[in-house]
């Protein structure tokens, strides 16, 4: 089975230009591609995932990938899947998240002499002279067709700024200069960007009489129709200060059961072979697939050690162990308590638990909330920095775990 196969089996493949150049391309190893990332955080989320897992499989079969950070068009914003206008970022924060992805992206892909290289679209379109950009590539483009992407129709409500029209004519610029001056003969993306994916192959084309791929990547929905990788309190980020291994793990261990199979084919690296197997398992192996899942996913982006930990304390606090060593955990300050002690609600709050002391009080009203595996009747219930000091695990759900400590 080539590399385009087992991607097609593992249900990656959304959309492509030209199948039988792709399939051939990419299972000889002679695709230098590329995947665009805009840097707008401090850290890569799941969204990101499945894409730089594609990358990781590309490469072990012998293709080259371009990690392309969008410096400059991280500008503008891409419209895509929006609603609404992203917020404009500064060169100092577009650049700090810029190094931020760069070391995340090691962990996946080996970067060096002729393996996978990283540029910044910063270096060229930053340098662009408006009239030049404009007389180079704008006879190339139909606003009328442009007008019908699916990435402008859903902001043509709300109203789409002339900022970001200029989008994917930016996007189309980028892959027709690595095409130019690294050779760069595909790109990938999520499905949402194959009106933006497409402009590139066409400027290509017209430009230079030349053939240029793209193929989009499925995305990652639950069996809801949503975008997986959010959780009450956001994204599920990839940098362990914001979410942490524990947490990581745990988003993956409670997937629901219709998604398991679809994530592990997507997501993980274990052989196809297994995977069959794990597909016929008796339906009482599904907290099994959870486990799998999670601990392979979890060891992909932090690491082995982390992973059994993880796995080792869901294990522990399942079974009645409130062993609170390796768990989400908030630290509370001798200040906090200056005014008065504070209520369970309070405590919540400042543990990230619930958005505010309303929906905390709900939760506590409906049954839903344990401290020491002792359930909560009365919101008002309050503790001291002397009760911090000796620690203690709240339990919101089935699911969450939460160490208070001082």
């Amino acid at each position: 089975m080539g590399i385009y196969e087992e991607l097609q089996e593992r249900g990656l493949i959304a959309q492509v230009t030209d199948e039988a150049e792709i399939r051939e391309l990419i299972n000889r190893g002679g695709a230098k591609f590329y995947i665009g990332f805009d840097p707008t955080a401090d850290s890569l989320h799941v969204g990101h995932f499945m894409a730089l897992c594609l990358m990781k499989r590309l490469q072990m079969a012998g293709n080259r990938p371009v990690v392309l950070i969008g410096g400059g068009t991280g500008y503008i914003g891409d419209p895509s899947g929006r609603s609404d206008m992203r917020g404009m970022l500064t060169p100092e924060t577009i650049e700090h998240n810029c190094q931020c992805f760069k070391k995340q992206m090691e962990r996946f892909i080996e970067f060096g002499e002729g393996k996978a290289i990283m540029l910044n679209n910063a270096d060229w379109l930053l340098k662009l002279n408006y009239i030049d950009f404009m007389r180079e590539v704008g006879p190339h483009f139909s606003v009328n067709n442009m007008l019908r992407a699916e990435c402008y129709k859903q902001r043509m409500e709300k109203g789409l700024s002339f900022l970001e029209f200029n989008y994917m004519l930016m996007q189309a610029y980028d892959f027709y200069y690595m095409h130019e001056n690294y050779g760069v003969n595909m790109e990938f993306g999520g499905d949402d960007q194959w009106s933006n994916m497409l402009a590139g192959t066409e400027l290509i084309r017209k430009k230079k009489g030349e053939d240029a791929y793209a193929m989009t990547i499925t995305l990652l929905l639950n069996s809801e129709g949503k975008k997986m990788g959010k959780t009450a309190k956001g994204a599920v980020w990839l940098d362990p200060e914001k979410t942490t291994p524990f947490d990581f793990y745990q988003y993956w261990r409670n997937v629901d059961d219709a998604d398991v199979m679809k994530c592990i084919k997507m997501l993980t690296f274990l052989p196809m072979e297994q995977i069959r197997e794990m597909e016929n398992w008796d339906a009482s192996r599904i907290n099994e697939k959870k486990q799998i899942l999670a601990r392979e996913l979890t060891e992909l982006v932090h690491g082995k050690e982390e992973a059994e930990k993880a796995e080792a304390t869901a294990k522990s606090l399942f079974s009645g162990n409130m062993d609170a060593e390796h768990m989400p955990s908030t630290t509370l300050a001798e200040s906090d308590f200056a005014e008065k002690p504070l209520t369970i609600l309070d405590v919540m709050v400042k543990a990230g638990l619930a958005t505010s002391k309303g929906e905390a009080r709900r939760l506590v009203q409906q049954g839903g909330v344990s401290v020491d595996d002792q359930k909560i009747v009365d919101p008002n219930l309050t503790y001291t920095f002397e009760d911090a000091k000796k620690g203690f695990v709240i339990k919101k759900g089935k699911k969450v775990f939460h160490a208070i400590k001082a």
